[in-house]
């Protein structure tokens, strides 16, 4: 058996999220279903880099599999786009350390958060990025993202009634790049929570629109109390764009 690792890019619009759920269409789902025809009905189990909600994104969102098939690394991808939804597009696959874990490698990731600000709403990027045709205080927000990097504990930032305890995570990132019609929210890490990428892009708008203020940022965190921070930016905004491990 020989274990591979494979970078994927996916819509997540037509899928219930990334995990395999009864009943439901989801991506991980659809690779399996793949893989089961290539191995000629044998199942083949993935494991992914973490799981993205339904209508989330992703540019490089990482997995790996064992198999016993002898096809060159550079026409897997060849093989599993040919009989996969076209909604997932299998980037690169080379072959990985029999040890080598997807989620447990992982030593941080990078989501973007896309903005749209025109005046009315594009049809053809609603499923793409939020629209916001708002003004924003960039300088507020540039602010209010200082005080949130840094090691803390993100419980505020955190969906209620998420199973994880340790919610103690290192932020080595928040920066804002200005699109000719939009803003793309850029957070890099060694983790994050569930919901969190979202609940921190919400908050920054609110500081963005004057609603709170960015010096508020310290005493939010330290509430440690999901209730006082911003709304939930929602889904299809949002993209898993690069997992790193050790070696980039």
């Amino acid at each position: 058996m020989q274990r591979y690792k494979c970078i994927l890019s996916y819509d997540g619009k037509g899928f219930a999220g990334y995990q395999v759920q009864p009943g439901k269409r989801t991506v991980q789902g659809e690779l399996e279903a793949a893989l089961a025809k290539l191995h000629k009905g044998t199942a083949v189990n993935v494991t992914a880099s973490g799981r993205t909600d339904s209508g989330v994104h992703a540019k490089g969102q990482v997995i790996h599999f064992d198999s016993p098939l002898s096809i060159p690394v550079d026409r897997w991808p060849v093989a599993l786009n040919s009989m996969i939804s076209g909604e997932i597009s299998i980037l690169t696959v080379e072959k990985a350390d029999p040890g080598f874990h997807a989620r447990f490698d992982a030593v941080g990731k990078e989501y973007r958060y896309l903005l749209y600000f025109g005046k009315h709403r594009d049809p053809f990027k609603r499923n793409y990025a939020f629209h916001f045709p708002y003004s924003l205080d960039l300088k507020a927000m540039e602010d209010a993202a200082g005080h949130l990097s840094g090691t803390h504990d993100f419980s505020s930032f955190c969906a209620s009634g998420t199973e994880v305890i340790d919610k103690v995570r290192t932020i080595e990132e928040i920066s804002f790049a200005k699109k000719e019609d939009g803003l793309v929210l850029t957070f890099k890490g060694n983790g994050f929570l569930y919901n969190m990428v979202r609940i921190l892009t919400g908050t920054l708008l609110e500081v963005g629109r004057g609603e709170r203020h960015s010096g508020d940022m310290p005493a939010l965190l330290e509430a440690r109390d999901r209730k006082l921070a911003g709304k939930t930016a929602p889904a299809h905004g949002l993209y898993l764009w690069e997992v790193f491990y050790g070696d980039n």
